[in-house]
């Protein structure tokens, strides 16, 4: 119970039910205020039209016109809460309901007494509200109204709304507890699913109950972080046992050569081309491990820093000014139609890489004598790059697949590569909120790249290609195409 009372969903609840109270509160002395003012404003009219009327009957006909008032009223209605009262100069009674003038009663004015039993005719206390008048010849006269029921009337009310008062805030306290009750079930059932993670279960996710408030949103959240978190660890794991596999051949490869070099019946000019093919083992091995680093930082989102505004079919142009010579050589038929002023925000070096590989990549599995386009338009208003070729393709089940580090659709490893190529176009994609995705065609694969998110059409003339920096790009994109 102290725990449920230090939660902070109760004290929230009791905070609201505070105010909520206070509210009410205000609310009802309000609602007290005025219905017992306008009961109170009704006695005294009431008061005052009698008043009134006895004036006139005075002024028109004196004292025996107001005796006769007086005896007519007292005739007509005897339970009335009316109160009538006329003495002498003595103080004296000469007619009226009351049996006398009340006591250390000033002369004139508004006044408020009790009507004790020596008063009037029952055994009960009355409390009354009276104005007093001397008249002309010295007489006093008092008419009032008997407020006993009004008096009754204004605590029942005033009973009333101190019961309301606190049946809200009886309510307000049980509804908290029982809010902070069920937040706390779940908050609990969110703790224990945390702990079993902790504790090495990797499959729990946060229990959702859909009811889609702020709870099932932090659930919903951290059930995503968890299937990522558990993603990169089995990417992790497949790294670990790509890493390995992959370099043990060549590992093995090496190893063999320099100990074919040690002996010491390797002549000197075998010896030397067992060293230069060492190095080049040597060299592929670094250059794994370099795309590997290459990849992580630019998931980490580091290269940010280095982006510049950039014209898509301007840099397209230079990959495809890169791979011209090696598409003639295959005798491949390379179709190119660029939409021109099409602007995004990013980093040149990593984009050129990006689009080398997969234009590589169509080049390597095409035949001898395929067709290979490259295209950038709008299609629906959208800005889109598509590469297609004639190659074989990959299969659907496959597609999501081939941007695993290392993994390769070719299970032979016939093919030059280590696997790497589309993971790091993935990566780079991923930091330019470009996506990418891959159909099979007529005619081989497709690879469709969606700008949407980042591109801007600028109808401004572009600026001069800076040649250092374009050299820069098709340097970083040999460097890595073998990826």
């Amino acid at each position: 119970m102290n725990r449920l009372l230090r939660s902070t969903s109760f004290k929230f609840a009791l905070l609201y039910m505070t105010l909520f109270a206070a509210s009410v509160g205000i609310l009802l002395a309000f609602l007290y205020w005025s219905t017992a003012g306008m009961m109170e404003r009704q006695s005294r009219e009431t008061v005052e039209m009698e008043v009134q009327a006895l004036a006139e009957r005075y002024q028109m006909t004196g004292t025996a016109g107001l005796l006769d008032l007086i005896q007519k009223r007292l005739q007509q209605n005897p339970t009335s809460a009316s109160i009538y009262l006329l003495t002498d100069r003595e103080m004296k009674p000469i007619l009226g309901n009351l049996r006398h003038w009340p006591e250390a009663m000033p002369d004139q004015g508004w006044v408020e007494l009790e009507l004790s039993s020596d008063l009037v005719l029952d055994d009960k206390s009355h409390a009354a509200r009276a104005k007093l008048f001397v008249l002309q010849n010295g007489f006093h006269l008092l008419v009032g109204r008997d407020i006993e029921n009004l008096r009754k009337t204004q605590k029942m009310v005033f009973d009333a709304l101190c019961y309301g008062l606190a049946l809200t805030i009886t309510l307000g306290l049980v509804g908290g507890l029982l809010l902070s009750r069920k937040m706390m079930r779940r908050v609990d059932n969110l703790n224990r699913t945390c702990k079993q993670i902790m504790a090495g279960d990797l499959q729990q996710r946060m229990p959702i109950n859909g009811s889609n408030d702020e709870l099932d949103r932090l659930a919903h959240t951290l059930n995503e972080m968890l299937d990522r978190i558990s993603d990169l660890m089995e990417g992790m794991r497949r790294i670990s046992d790509s890493i390995a596999h992959d370099m043990r051949t060549p590992l093995s490869r090496l190893r063999h050569t320099l100990e074919t070099g040690l002996e010491e019946s390797t002549a000197e000019a075998d010896r030397r081309a067992l060293l230069e093919r060492a190095v080049d083992e040597a060299d592929g091995m670094l250059s794994t491990f370099n795309a590997l680093l290459r990849i992580g930082k630019i998931e980490s989102g580091q290269e940010r820093e280095a982006f510049i505004d950039i014209w898509i079919d301007q840099l397209l142009s230079d990959v495809v000014e890169l791979y011209e010579p090696l598409a003639e050589e295959k005798q491949q038929q390379l179709v190119v139609s660029l939409q021109p002023d099409l602007c995004i925000e990013g980093d040149r070096n990593l984009l050129f890489q990006a689009f080398a590989n997969l234009l590589d990549n169509a080049i390597k599995y095409s035949p001898p004598g395929g067709k290979i386009s490259l295209t950038l338009s709008l299609q629906d208003e959208k800005p889109i790059a598509e590469i297609c070729d004639s190659g074989p393709g990959i299969p659907a089940s496959e597609q999501k697949k081939v941007f695993q580090r290392f993994y390769r659709a070719e299970k032979s490893r016939t093919t030059q590569g280590n696997g790497l190529g589309l993971s790091l176009v993935e990566a780079v994609f991923r930091l330019h909120d470009i996506v990418i995705s891959l159909d099979n065609c007529n005619s081989g694969l497709s690879v469709r790249c969606d700008f949407s998110a980042i591109c801007e059409e600028i109808p401004a003339p572009k600026p001069a290609e800076d040649p250092n920096h374009s050299s820069e790009s098709r340097s970083a994109a040999a460097d890595n195409h073998q990826a």
